[in-house]
């Protein structure tokens, strides 16, 4: 990006189009032709802008895309997204039938949801398609075994009503280690159950389970269609999985988190820095300052240990990392003027500026890290 395009930001966000349909195309590859990909955008598409994503995904072919609320399913029909929407969590009872005027599907998990959609059909716009989540071994969500029976002839009887049953899944617990598949199989194992039991009384569904690490990992998962979420950001689901597969499947992180100096000045040997004076330095040094914090997502826990690069330099987070500032070490670097860039965090897997950097650095989730940016940040395609 130049300077024109960023003009009037202290910090923005890059996202890289080749990238994003490269790793897209990774996964298209992995599945039969008949399997549906679902692309799980909730979240602002795992902080990479839900609009804006939503649409590179719609471009690139994606039968479906799972949103985590109604809110966010109704942000996307609002700009014009065409494909099909699942909304994956919980829908208030007052937004059902917001659902059916805007031609989103809806996740029923429990008995309480499907008689009040039951219930209230009369009052719907449109037909509602619902996908029926069951537990097949994560405990959270979903009806579970015992259900079938009842759960059956409560569907069965309405399908002639105002009620589509457009799709029926699961969500696997422990995917992605594949040293430890038998939690895995044994899921799989009993979806079947539902499938076969859901055939048995004329409805065929949409069968759906594997996530990122259930389509990498289980191809026996697949079924009619698989949810890629992390994968498509160019992000491996666990260490795991990376180390089992990336010599074979190459993922393209995508973001790039970009700022600017805002200042440099030279600081004695022996300066204490930052809030709490934290750190002290250990010899002559050059400072920048960098506006950006924890209010923007970038960690309070990388305080005197992350990293940020300029002109190809990693430069040291010195002290703590307040809301709205970081200090970093520019000793190093070479011409460096106000208004140079800097790389927050860089789209390399193997810098420690990276997103995985970052998060085995500090020991998280690299769902968690990436996922904290801040939607306000301007983020742009590229």
């Amino acid at each position: 990006m130049n300077k024109e395009q960023r003009k009037g930001l202290r910090t923005w966000i890059e996202i890289d189009r080749k990238a994003v349909a490269h790793n897209f195309s990774v996964f298209r590859s992995l599945i039969s032709k008949k399997t549906k990909l679902m692309a799980v955008i909730k979240s602002n598409a795992y902080g990479h802008s839900l609009i804006d994503f939503a649409r590179e995904m719609e471009n690139l072919g994606a039968n479906f895309l799972g949103v985590d609320s109604i809110v966010e399913g109704l942000a996307l029909r609002k700009e014009g997204i065409k494909t099909p929407i699942l909304v994956l969590g919980y829908t208030l009872p007052e937004m059902v039938n917001l659902a059916t005027s805007n031609n989103i599907s809806l996740s029923v998990s429990n008995f309480e949801s499907l008689e009040y959609i039951i219930a209230n059909q009369k009052h719907f716009i449109k037909p509602l398609n619902i996908h029926i989540k069951v537990d097949t071994g994560m405990h959270r969500q979903g009806f579970q075994m015992e259900d079938r029976k009842k759960l059956l002839k409560i569907l069965s009887s309405q399908k002639n009503d105002n009620i589509y049953v457009e799709g029926l899944f699961t969500h696997f617990a422990s995917a992605k280690n594949p040293s430890f598949p038998a939690d895995t199989e044994g899921q799989i194992k009993d979806f079947k159950l539902w499938i076969h039991d859901f055939k048995q009384e004329g409805l065929k569904p949409i069968a759906h389970a594997g996530a990122t690490a259930g389509a990498l990992l289980f191809p026996n998962s697949h079924f009619d269609m698989v949810r890629i979420g992390i994968g498509l950001y160019g992000l491996w689901p666990s260490k795991e999985t990376k180390a089992a597969l990336q010599d074979k499947i190459l993922l393209k992180p995508i973001l790039s988190w970009k700022s600017l100096i805002t200042e440099i000045k030279k600081q004695p040997k022996g300066n204490r820095m930052g809030y709490d004076l934290t750190e002290s330095l250990a010899k002559d040094g050059l400072i920048a300052i960098v506006p950006v914090g924890y209010w923007h997502g970038y960690p309070r826990s990388l305080s005197s240990i992350g990293r940020m690069i300029v002109k190809g330099e990693e430069c040291k987070v010195i002290g703590r990392v307040s809301m709205d500032m970081v200090c970093i070490d520019v000793s190093e670097v070479k011409n460096l003027y106000a208004g140079d860039e800097v790389v927050v965090i860089g789209n390399d897997s193997n810098s420690s500026c990276s997103m995985e950097g970052i998060s085995n650095i500090l020991d998280l989730s690299w769902y968690e890290t990436i996922t904290r940016i801040n939607p306000l940040i301007k983020r742009f395609y590229t």
